[in-house]
């Protein structure tokens, strides 16, 4: 992989690699628990829609913003007046929401890692009581489990400061590998499929108060659920400063997103049919429990390990791209300089050193929590920190069209883009409300914005130097 030179199968490897990670081993789970069938099947196709008109925005804004790389919070600042405050504020915010969804997914991905380690080493899942913090009991497996997640995170920290290379190569290996152990799950999942696992298609779902949840209430409960499977579908975007052609980052989104799209689906429906359904809601490895019915223990060793490589190589390139983010908002002086230094292969480690560093204090949830219960919490903080750059994405592309920049003049191309942006951002809308409407999560979601404003004075000290400096030599 050199740099600046990736091709079609490159950026898309990159795309289904960040995408096809934690989401796949532990959503068939989170949905049942979140959704009757119908409810999930719901969710997915109206997550899959709005996530297709997303992509197709990042696809338009590569062609038609190259200049603008680095992500889809980048296009922030672009909705002002160039160099103006309000510019600066919403450019610097949007990338620190980006950032933090980037380091929290590692998290995700790392602790899923351990999940499917304890197949091999069952002494990571024991209720062992060690000694007692406070009013928490802390248990063998939790503390073994957040021992090996801290020891994978700083493992992937120091691969990646070697150089690109040897990581971008070892990410389009494992991410190969999983396509193929993938579709070989959902064929060989076809012939055990039993109906009378799901249930009956429309089953109640209830809340913590015991209340039943509405059929729109699943929907949207497991809407942010099936979204984070999505997560990484901008990955083409934010490396589109190193592709061949900019067009070939539009056709690596759309292809990484269809190829992902038909796993997501075959994969959770079919899991649904192998397990019964409690076991499934209390499963820490759902497809492994589930190849299990199937191919007895065998099977669940050969699928456990499929997932560790899998996971290794998507907490390559999360990790990776939680650095870049920041390296690259800092070239467009939307972040603090010290983001911007280099060690002697070129990559940005001031930036991997504190997004690592952050994400091990995420990581300390795995020791009071299950596996299982820090993936969810994780996943919505990481979640809802993607939807405003998502959603800063659409409105930008609307912006284009409707003063026509960028566009030649009035056309089937220029409406058409239109409509897309208007889809996405109503589809951006709908999931940050679905998200936000417990109130813990979206009060931590809101601190952890908020802690950016402590460094945005030297954000914007460094972003209207070169206007200073313009006004001097006048």
């Amino acid at each position: 992989m050199q740099q600046n030179k990736l091709g079609l199968w490159m950026l898309t490897a990159l795309v289904v690699g960040n995408m096809v990670g934690s989401g796949i081993f532990m959503l068939p789970r989170s949905l049942t628990e979140a959704a009757s069938p119908l409810g999930v099947i719901l969710a997915w196709l109206l997550t899959g829609g709005g996530v297709l008109m997303t992509a197709l925005v990042f696809g338009n804004l590569a062609i038609r913003k190259p200049d603008l790389n680095g992500g889809p919070q980048i296009y922030a600042k672009e909705l002002f007046p160039k160099g103006s405050s309000i510019s600066i504020l919403s450019g610097f915010m949007s990338s620190w929401g980006y950032w933090i969804g980037n380091f929290a997914g590692n998290v995700a991905i790392i602790t899923t890692f351990a999940s499917y380690l304890s197949t091999f080493f069952p002494i990571l899942t024991s209720k062992q009581a060690l000694f007692t913090i406070g009013s928490t009991d802390i248990k063998l497996g939790n503390l073994l489990t957040f021992l090996v997640c801290t020891a994978l995170l700083w493992g992937m920290h120091f691969i990646i400061l070697r150089g690109i290379e040897g990581a971008g190569k070892l990410n389009f290996i494992a991410t190969a590998a999983k396509v193929l152990g993938f579709f070989l799950f959902i064929v060989i999942s076809l012939f055990a499929f039993e109906r009378s696992n799901i249930g009956s298609f429309v089953a109640p779902r209830y809340d913590e108060a015991g209340h039943t949840v509405s059929l729109l209430g699943q929907v949207n409960n497991a809407a942010v659920a099936t979204l984070w499977a999505f997560i990484g579908v901008e990955s083409a975007i934010v490396f589109a400063s190193r592709a061949i052609k900019q067009s070939d980052v539009k056709r690596a989104t759309i292809l990484g997103l269809l190829i992902a799209l038909a796993i997501y689906i075959g994969i959770s429906v079919l899991v649904m049919g192998l397990l019964p359904q409690k076991q499934l809601i209390q499963s820490e490895k759902p497809l492994v429990d589930a190849i299990q019915t199937i191919l007895g223990p065998s099977g669940g060793y050969i699928l456990a390990g499929l997932g560790l490589v899998s996971l290794l190589g998507s907490t390559l390139g999360w990790v990776l791209l939680s650095a870049e983010v920041p390296y690259q908002a800092a070239k467009q002086g939307l972040f603090m300089r010290s983001f911007l230094k280099e060690n002697k292969k070129g990559m940005p480690s001031f930036s991997l050193l504190l997004s690592n560093s952050l994400a091990q204090m995420f990581i300390f949830s795995t020791i009071s929590h299950s596996m299982s219960a820090a993936f969810d919490f994780v996943i919505y903080i990481a979640t809802l920190a993607y939807l405003i750059p998502y959603f800063i994405a659409s409105v930008f592309q609307l912006k284009l069209t409707w003063t026509g920049e960028t566009y030649e003049k009035t056309g089937k191309s220029r409406i058409a883009d239109g409509i897309i942006a208007l889809l996405a951002t109503i589809y951006s809308i709908w999931v940050i409300i679905a998200g936000t409407a417990d109130i813990k999560t979206f009060l931590f979601g809101i601190a952890l914005l908020a802690s950016g404003i402590f460094f945005y004075p030297q954000v914007k000290k460094v972003a209207q130097e070169p206007t200073k400096k313009q006004k001097l030599s006048a």
